[in-house]
């Protein structure tokens, strides 16, 4: 895939619409909420949309560049759940397997029924957790950051918060995660959580490399994606965008260095959950990988069956994030939506009020990017910012709209 811009009539798309994109974020930098933002859409593999507005770094007068690293936090689960699925495709572990096979600290979980978090009152589990739950979030886990409910305040008091504690590495921190209750038995429900991480973990078990390794080997070597890391250091630190807030007096956004200079150090925790900082061309080799069917300039990382099975919708019953979710947390909005083996997978646009197409799979970041693909387009779009967190603005909705509109043909 080239990088390069090419004519949007070509592809089906109006490029007088697709500038409709740049004239209406523009208006985020204008006015203070964002430092500034990239946007990417590509259509039957060309780039028929590629802009930059704005600062990567304020203050040091910085602008945004083709090649700015950004953070993309849960941006990273996607990138896990293919590194994983391709073990399963060479027979390392089955779909069903339980958990404690490969972490045995998870055997004999315990649900939290009631109490609160001093005094938590548990059951135990009927159902183990199994390697299925770990990628479509129903494994029962949370994370402390959400404040939604008495398990995640637990979490931070048993010190099980990596942004916390940066000191743990990943065994320390699933250790601790599976000496905490569930918040409800493996299956029956949707909670966004650590289970990407956990996952991470099985990948170390089963390879016997780093998650560092086993990323490398399995999908950004192969795939030439050599901005994609987990820290940055040397001369590329220039290239890093800084990390911002809303100010929480009104008028635009704030630095926000106790985060972000996290990522300018090796970390003790490789997080499969949100621990990869990449570019925007970067990240367009991985999704025109997912949308080519797992292969990209004759690397095949997945087979086609095995990506259309992970982007099925996996929620128990069909249902979606509003009729599962717990805690109503996530890097999209919730109607219509299901989970799939580390995607959120469109099922109805029309209570998704959004006129993407059935089957579109997509995630996000925390610091508000975003990216989805649509296989029946033949359309990926990616969004990068550095604005925590992902629900200050509509960002996502309002790129849909305007990249949809501009399909013409």
């Amino acid at each position: 895939m080239t990088t390069v811009e090419q004519d949007p009539a070509l592809v089906g798309m109006d490029a007088g619409r697709l500038a409709r994109i740049d004239t209406h974020l523009a208006r985020y930098v204008d006015d203070g909420r964002l430092a500034g933002w990239q946007v990417l859409v590509t259509r039957r593999g060309q780039v028929v949309h590629s802009s930059v507005r704005g600062s990567r770094d304020l203050e040091a007068g910085l602008p945004v560049e083709p090649d700015t690293l950004w953070r993309i936090y849960s941006m990273t689960k996607p990138i896990t759940a293919v590194v994983a699925m391709s073990l399963y495709e060479q027979g390392a572990f089955s779909l069903n397997d339980e958990l404690s096979t490969y972490l045995p600290e998870f055997a004999d979980a315990r649900v939290l029924v009631g109490g609160n978090a001093d005094q938590p009152k548990t059951v135990p589990a009927t159902e183990p957790i199994r390697l299925w739950h770990l990628f479509s979030h129903t494994a029962g886990l949370t994370y402390a950051f959400t404040r939604s409910s008495v398990l995640d305040e637990m979490y931070k008091l048993a010190g099980a918060d990596p942004l916390v504690d940066a000191s743990a590495d990943l065994a320390t921190m699933c250790a601790r995660w599976a000496s905490l209750p569930l918040l409800f038995e493996p299956g029956t429900a949707w909670n966004y959580s650590v289970a990407t991480d956990v996952l991470g973990r099985v990948i170390e078990v089963l390879t016997g490399e780093t998650l560092e390794q086993a990323f490398s080997r399995i999908v950004l070597d192969p795939l030439g994606m050599t901005d994609t890391r987990w820290w940055v250091d040397g001369d590329d630190i220039g290239r890093l965008a800084a990390l911002y807030v809303p100010n929480p007096a009104g008028g635009g956004a704030v630095r926000y260095d106790a985060m972000g200079d996290h990522a300018l150090k090796p970390p003790a925790l490789l997080s499969g959950g949100g621990g990869l900082v990449s570019t925007a061309a970067d990240y367009a080799r991985f999704t025109q990988m997912l949308l080519r069917g797992g292969e990209l300039d004759g690397a095949r990382v997945l087979s086609p069956r095995t990506l259309a099975y992970m982007t099925k919708n996996h929620l128990p019953g069909g249902g979606t994030l509003v009729s599962l979710g717990r805690g109503q947390f996530a890097e999209t909005a919730y109607d219509g939506v299901g989970f799939g083996l580390g995607f959120g997978v469109n099922v109805d646009p029309v209570r998704s009020r959004v006129s993407t197409s059935p089957g579109e799979f997509t995630w996000g970041g925390l610091a508000s990017t975003a990216f989805w693909v649509d296989r029946t387009e033949q359309l990926t779009a990616h969004f990068y910012t550095q604005l925590v967190p992902s629900s200050t603005y509509p960002i996502r909705t309002e790129l849909r709209q305007l990249v949809y509109s501009a399909i013409v043909a």
